[in-house]
């Protein structure tokens, strides 16, 4: 078995925001990998006195735990238990019903001898090589797919110069927008302190025999393919294959310098946190 993994911050000075994690049984048989993606709250107060990283790393390392020791558990069960028992650590002390409480997307992957079970949530991919080389990505588009007048503001935005007062408020207003839509029918979800959200994952079970390697990336990573379009998903594992996880994240880093202020692949962030998994069980 062949198992590498990387990540690193989109910018040294904040702190990586995304998890990464393999696990294998001690009986020797499977093993089970999750990765999220932490989204970046607003600068104001979002009702909460932790850090994303420090939602992360609960909810990431109770959904490896779980995933491991609890094998007749299905992935979103998982998830859901994972989510709540974040949630009771500090319910307390923070607002968990405020919209930008600290949450992530999600990717899981758990295996045995005979199949491989999936979970993806929101934006970070799951790629699953065959033996004939063909690559299957588990996505889930929702976020690609908000309502067209949304999609026309991300427009308008991207359309600013960086740095302007103009591009600051139509951002702001984008920004309001896409809240409305966060984890609300007709929008999209990510993992937060509402275990129900576990049932709205893409999920499923492939055969384990035919299967080569499991590729999980975050967004982040996952933007050489989606928004630099610098080569195809089957591509993408070829690179991490031969050249391992960081291969892929120094490609990303390579882009986003000859593109600093996203002019000609508009996105987001310029630079964005990069984490990437790779098991060939």
């Amino acid at each position: 078995m062949r198992i590498e993994l990387a990540t690193e911050p989109g910018e040294a000075q904040h702190p990586n925001e995304d998890y990464a994690s393999v696990a294998l049984p001690a009986s020797g048989q499977g093993g089970a990998l999750v990765l999220l993606d932490g989204v970046t709250p607003p600068e104001e107060d979002y009702g909460c006195r932790h850090t994303v990283p420090w939602f992360t790393a609960r909810l990431g390392g109770a959904m490896l735990e779980l995933s491991v020791s609890h094998r007749d558990m299905t992935l979103p069960e998982v998830l859901s238990a994972a989510i709540s028992r974040t949630a009771d650590i500090h319910r307390n002390t923070c607002d968990l019903s405020h919209p930008r409480t600290p949450q992530a997307t999600v990717v899981a992957a758990r295996w045995s001898g005979v199949a491989v079970e999936y979970l993806v949530l929101s934006d970070s991919v799951l790629l699953l090589e065959r033996a004939d080389g063909s690559v299957h990505p588990v996505l889930d588009r929702r976020l690609d797919e908000l309502p067209p007048a949304v999609q026309d503001r991300r427009a308008a935005v991207r359309a600013l110069p960086r740095g302007s007062a103009e591009r600051a408020a139509a951002g702001r207003k984008y920004a309001r927008a896409v809240e409305a839509l966060r984890n609300a029918e007709g929008g999209f979800f990510t993992a937060a302190a509402d275990p129900a959200v576990a049932a709205r994952a893409v999920s499923g079970t492939a055969a384990r025999e035919g299967l080569r390697s499991l590729t999980a990336l975050s967004d982040g990573a996952g933007r050489w393919t989606e928004v630099f379009h610098e080569g195809s998903w089957a591509d993408c594992v070829a690179l991490v294959s031969e050249r391992g996880p960081q291969a892929l994240i120094d490609r990303v880093r390579a882009a986003e310098a000859a593109d600093p202020q996203g002019a000609a692949y508009p996105r987001g962030k310029a630079r964005d946190d990069a984490a990437v998994i790779f098991v060939a069980p």
